[in-house]
């Protein structure tokens, strides 16, 4: 499918599957090299997270584990700005490498405030892996030390990302029409 509708909203596709997962396979290898020794947690952020942790799992071939944690920002196609958690992290990470797995890295108040829950249980380290980022966007200072794309600012949805709860099960990756940007 090239176009798709969601509600009341088309997207035309601009990522294929296969590039996704071309670009999930390389940084899985750079994870794996970098990562050998050290039996990382995988953090991965739901619910945008779940496909790009699943593929990724696929091709991690180090000894390691996978747990998630749920936050929230987004209302519609907009950020509301305000981050709350709804699902904490039960994991023990003192001492630990922890892998943070997110779908999109776009203004990073998220990221920013998940390595400041982190931070405050003593890892060893903190890594992020994200499946995308938005780099004109970005609003805080970060270090992406795993990104499979880099994106303009454009609102997207497929591969686990959504517009209003829709689209996350989609394989490609689409961008909302341009007629459409004026009004989200």
């Amino acid at each position: 499918m090239d176009i798709i509708r969601i509600k009341d909203k088309q997207f035309a596709v601009s990522i294929p599957e296969t590039d996704i997962l071309r670009q999930v396979e390389r940084i899985a290898g750079e994870i794996n090299r970098d990562l050998a020794d050290r039996n990382p947690l995988f953090l991965s952020v739901l619910n945008g997270a779940f496909m790009f942790t699943a593929d990724l799992m696929k091709y991690v071939t180090i000894p390691c584990e996978v747990s998630f944690v749920k936050l929230a920002s987004y209302q519609g196609v907009a950020s509301t700005g305000i981050i709350k958690e709804v699902l904490g992290i039960n994991e023990e990470l003192s001492g630990r490498t922890v892998v943070i797995v997110e779908d999109i890295v776009d203004t990073g108040f998220t990221m920013q405030r998940l390595l400041e829950s982190i931070g405050t249980r003593n890892p060893r380290e903190i890594r992020i892996a994200s499946l995308l980022v938005k780099p004109d966007k970005l609003k805080v200072p970060l270090r992406i030390d795993y990104a499979a794309m880099y994106i303009p600012n454009d609102f997207i949805v497929g591969y686990g990302l959504d517009y209003d709860g829709y689209g996350r099960n989609y394989r490609d990756i689409y961008t909302l029409c341009a007629a459409q940007e004026q009004n989200p």
